[in-house]
């Protein structure tokens, strides 16, 4: 079964990806219909949204992310987040924040994960 396209909803989605630099380290392994659900449905629809800047939208689901213990999807929205303008020591506080709810373990692995982003992007960045 395919999943029906909307092309502007996928052109929105389509951006907001790109905004966010996700493309860079998305996972190749989605079919066809999972990645256009997610650019539709998700960054199109969601994401695109008045509301929320996405900023806000980014920490939120950085939040989620942390608490569910997603390393792979932390990788993708901590550089999301840094391409944004959201500073290291703001996604440090939310997981600290996290903690506090979500426990200690999964706080230990958030951080462990941003930091391996930040110094990756560090690295691509004087290339």
């Amino acid at each position: 079964m395919s999943y029906d396209n909307d092309d502007e909803k996928m052109a929105a989605g389509a951006a907001i990806v790109e905004k966010l630099g996700l493309l860079a380290k998305a996972n190749p392994a989605l079919s066809d219909d999972l990645r256009a659900h997610t650019l539709q449905a998700l960054f199109g629809t969601i994401w695109t949204r008045d509301g929320l800047e996405l900023k806000t939208r980014s920490l939120i689901t950085l939040t989620t992310l942390i608490a569910l213990n997603r390393e792979h999807e932390l990788v993708l929205h901590f550089r999301g987040a840094r391409n944004l303008g959201i500073e290291r020591e703001t996604l440090e506080e939310v997981i600290l924040h996290v903690a506090h709810y979500a426990g200690w373990p999964v706080a230990v692995t958030a951080s462990s994960v941003l930091d391996a982003v930040w110094k990756e992007m560090d690295e691509e960045m004087d290339k």
